[in-house]
């Protein structure tokens, strides 16, 4: 079974009071950030297509191009498998992440499964499609499932986020800062918020799309 669900801003809320009160540095960033978004998204096939085409483009390039796919209409496992490859192409993704839209849509997940199933269940789940890593898995575990206690260190703007906050002389490595969000649980998802608000305000543009 999974632990906590976030579902709503007060759940959120609670979340940054208990590490606020733990940690000093999350206390000072929160002044500066306000109240935290909620953050959560659908669950399913489409969201995790949507995170295969936000993958090494910017997040306008992203947007433009799911727009096209919306447009499309190839946004479904069924359209994905269907549609020829100069379709897919048209509409801006690669060789790369075509074969990596297939790979989902042919993979059979049981997204209502998911919503019950234990992190590290999911993770292995959906790391095992191609074009799928540990850090959309995260992502999908915490905006998506709503999980409390997951985090993605290998997010490049928390690791500059954490560097800022805690001024450290660089950039922690992936390894390095998952092993710092321990003393974040049960509440590591709303920390993960909490630094994404916090690299906002001090690189003037957005850390997750």
């Amino acid at each position: 079974m999974t632990g906590r669900i976030i579902r709503t801003i007060a759940d959120v809320e609670e979340g940054a009071a208990v590490l606020c009160e733990r940690c000093p540095r999350l206390a000072q960033a929160r002044e500066l950030t306000g109240p935290l978004p909620l953050r959560r998204r659908p669950d399913g096939f489409e969201q995790l297509l949507n995170a295969i085409v936000s993958q090494q483009v910017s997040v306008a390039a992203a947007d433009a191009i799911w727009s096209r796919m919306k447009a499309a209409r190839l946004t479904g496992p069924r359209k994905i498998m269907w549609a020829d490859d100069e379709d897919l192409r048209n509409v801006g993704l690669s060789r790369q992440k075509i074969r990596y839209a297939r790979a989902l849509a042919g993979a059979r997940i049981d997204y209502a499964a998911l919503r019950q199933a234990p992190l590290e269940e999911v993770l292995k789940i959906l790391t095992d499609v191609p074009g799928i890593g540990i850090w959309t898995a995260e992502i999908y575990a915490m905006f998506s499932l709503g999980q409390a206690d997951v985090f993605a260190p290998g997010d490049l703007a928390l690791q500059e986020a954490a560097r800022l906050l805690y001024g450290l002389p660089e950039r922690p490595r992936e390894r390095e800062l998952r092993v710092m969000a321990v003393q974040w649980s049960p509440w590591r998802s709303v920390a993960a918020r909490l630094l994404w608000a916090y690299y906002r305000i001090e690189k003037k543009r957005e850390g997750i799309r």
